[in-house]
């Protein structure tokens, strides 16, 4: 059976992408067939192959195989804004079908599937679909991406409370350190996953442009028996 994980963040660019790629090659070091996915993405440039966004270029490269970029990011936007604005300045209407399609394309072909959520969790697609609802209609387990900085315990137990509020089941969470000038960073860290209600699966430390994080950044056990 497929194992499928949904990532969202505090805020956007907080390092989800980051996050879904390390988590993604970790999965790969135990030998298992690991693929991203970025249902919906705001911000894609058109090539000579069609829309293409920066995220999911990254979640292909980090997956073990390649599969379609279409089943990757089925709903590609222009627009570098939230995907509901994306969405009426392309003319377009997000809906789920396509997106649960592409995902059971993807499911025949690996053992994980690791999904990039856009924005924040409450960031919606439309004005009557959340976020949320692919969550519940895949029934996926959450992973929350906390950016590391000043305002941060806040944004993480909002999210932290608002995530099973809505029906979901929050796995755990991943620290990135964005913020190098953070300040009791390590007292801060400490705080945060005493008022989080679900296991820490790692940090990631702050990163030159174009580095991976190490693969061991992240334990997977607690994901694996989840």
């Amino acid at each position: 059976m497929t194992r499928a994980f949904f990532i969202t963040g505090t805020d956007t660019g907080i390092g989800k992408t980051v996050a879904a790629c390390a988590l993604l090659r970790a999965f790969a070091a135990r030998g298992l067939r690991a693929v991203g996915m970025k249902p919906v993405a705001a911000g894609c440039e058109r090539t000579t192959d069609g829309w293409r966004n920066e995220d999911a270029l990254a979640l292909i490269a980090a997956g073990t195989f390649q599969p379609d970029y279409a089943l990757v990011n089925p709903v590609a936007l222009p627009e570098p804004t939230t995907p509901e604005l994306a969405a009426t300045c392309a003319g377009a209407d997000i809906t789920l079908e396509p997106i649960v399609s592409a995902f059971r394309m993807l499911a025949s072909q690996a053992d994980v599937i690791v999904i990039e959520g856009a924005g924040g969790w409450l960031a919606p697609w439309s004005a009557t679909l959340d976020q949320s609802a692919l969550v519940k209609a895949l029934d996926l387990s959450v992973i929350l991406v906390c950016g590391l900085k000043l305002g941060c315990i806040s944004h993480a137990r909002l999210s932290a409370r608002t995530i099973p509020d809505d029906g979901c089941r929050l796995a755990g969470w991943i620290g990135n350190r964005i913020d190098p000038n953070w300040h009791l960073p390590d007292a801060n860290t400490e705080l945060l996953a005493s008022h989080l209600p679900a296991p820490c699966l790692g940090m990631l430390p702050i990163l030159a442009p174009g580095d991976a994080p190490p693969v061991d950044a992240l334990t997977l056990d607690v994901l694996m028996r989840s």
